[in-house]
């Protein structure tokens, strides 16, 4: 698990670190300006009838319940050969539990994510399960016991997200069979316990890894129509679809500042920090995974507050009464709103982040647990023919995973820097609109620079 920064560092970059950095940083500038001369309407979101369907005999194919029903058995099977492992093997290095759980599982949704849209829906052995024993009982899956707050949001995921990162970053032995076990029982518990109350739409609100996945996949190249057809689609439409929601700012945050920790916590100065310090190493962790995840939400609220007065400060402030009062209801409607409506913003940057930060990790560790996968129970066996599995770097070098990193960080700022823009444009007043992105460069600017510090602060 020592290789998530990747193999390569800011002495493998082509070109010097410092240079790096303001390349990054001009690009994002760049961005901005092209941005506001050429795209001057909303142009993102919303279903498009005329996007391109896939192929007739795959769209058939996805049409049938027997597609939605393959990737329920392929994730009962998953789930039910992750616990042979996880409940008869060995607690030692060799099981592949923690490496099936954190580098196959974790990391690889991003991945299915991006490709697929949001797989984990499909694949949720909980789903699964509670719809199983819906149709036994015979009762509607999506009746509970009682109604789902309507402001409940995405706060339930928040705090399964939140748990989840720090048991992967800060629980004490956290790759051992105990301690994972007893976290995901728990996880399962929570999951249908809630499904019981209040129906199948609990798992959209609180499944961490649903929310997670569901995030990514709005970048999908594909997705299903108002009218049911699987189509193509340009990728920022489905992320600028996403609407705002209770906790959905909290949910991209903790994304974010969670990798954004992650690399802090592998710096020569933590490490030492947290060495030489007389508190417990998991009290520190636990700190400083709230306080960056805390200065990434402060950052953003600041810069979000700032965008929307700015952005509709000249709503009133020029000649032609009527159209300036229609500009400044629309303006003021949506100004205290900015956090939420530009939320979406920020899920490209945090994708651009974990893939910079766990490329390496899913390449060479994920070669490595699937050879570990064929003999779970270490009695000798070779369950899945991949026991002699040999680790191959796969054309990686230094360089270029260095040269990677800083690359898909940029561009997941630069996607970022689109989606605030087109949405501002929906926001504000066409004349003011670009005023208020000015907060929103300067955070896009700060992230990168912070980002691409602390990943390179080896």
């Amino acid at each position: 698990m020592l290789l998530a920064h990747g193999v390569g560092g800011r002495q493998d970059l082509p070109i010097p670190f410092p240079a790096a950095l303001t390349g990054a940083a001009l690009a994002l500038l760049v961005s901005f300006v092209a941005l506001g001369a050429l795209w001057k309407e909303p142009r993102l979101g919303g279903d498009n009838p005329h996007a391109r369907a896939l192929p007739g005999a795959l769209r058939r194919a996805m049409a049938t319940p027997a597609w939605g029903w393959a990737w329920r058995s392929a994730g009962l099977l998953a789930a039910a050969y992750f616990c042979v492992g996880l409940v008869f093997g060995p607690d030692k290095a060799d099981n592949p539990t923690a490496g099936a759980f954190y580098v196959l599982f974790w990391v690889g949704l991003v991945p299915l994510s991006l490709l697929f849209g949001p797989v984990w829906r499909a694949l949720s052995p909980l789903r699964t399960l509670h719809l199983l024993a819906c149709a036994a009982l015979r009762r509607d899956p999506d009746a509970g016991l009682r109604q789902l707050p309507p402001g409940v949001g995405y706060w339930p995921a928040c705090a399964g997200l939140f748990a989840f990162v720090w048991l992967e970053l800060i629980a004490p032995e956290r790759a051992t069979l105990p301690v994972i076990g007893a976290w995901l029982a728990a996880y399962a518990a929570i999951m249908l316990a809630g499904a019981v109350v209040f129906g199948a739409r609990w798992f959209g609100h609180a499944d961490p890894f649903e929310a997670y996945s569901g995030l990514v996949g709005r970048l999908a190249p594909v997705h299903r129509r108002d009218d049911g057809v699987v189509a193509w689609r340009n990728s920022l439409d489905g992320m600028a679809g996403l609407r705002p929601a209770p906790g959905l700012t909290t949910l991209v945050v903790v994304l974010l500042g969670s990798t954004m920790y992650d690399s802090l916590s592998n710096a020569p100065i933590w490490v030492r920090f947290v060495q030489e310090s007389p508190i417990p190493a998991p009290v520190t962790g636990t700190a400083g995974l709230l306080a960056v995840i805390g200065l990434v939400l402060a950052a953003y609220r600041v810069a979000t507050a700032l965008a929307g007065r700015w952005g509709a400060a000249g709503a009133g402030t020029t000649a032609g009464k009527t159209a300036e009062t229609t500009a400044g209801t629309t303006a003021g409607g949506t100004a205290g709103e900015t956090a939420g409506e530009i939320a979406h913003s920020i899920v490209p940057i945090a994708v651009g982040y974990v893939i910079a930060h766990y490329y390496t990790l899913f390449l060479l560790e994920g070669q490595r647990t699937i050879a570990l996968l064929s003999d779970p129970l270490d009695t000798g066996a070779n369950w899945l023919g991949t026991a002699g599995w040999k680790i191959q770097a796969l054309g990686t070098t230094p360089a270029g995973v260095a040269t990677l990193q800083v690359t898909v960080i940029v561009v997941g700022h630069v996607l970022g820097t689109v989606l605030a823009h087109d949405r501002a444009l929906a926001l504000f007043p066409r004349r003011t609109a670009v005023l208020g992105q000015v907060p929103l460069l300067v955070l896009m600017v700060v992230y990168t620079v912070v980002g691409l510090l602390l990943l390179f602060a080896a």
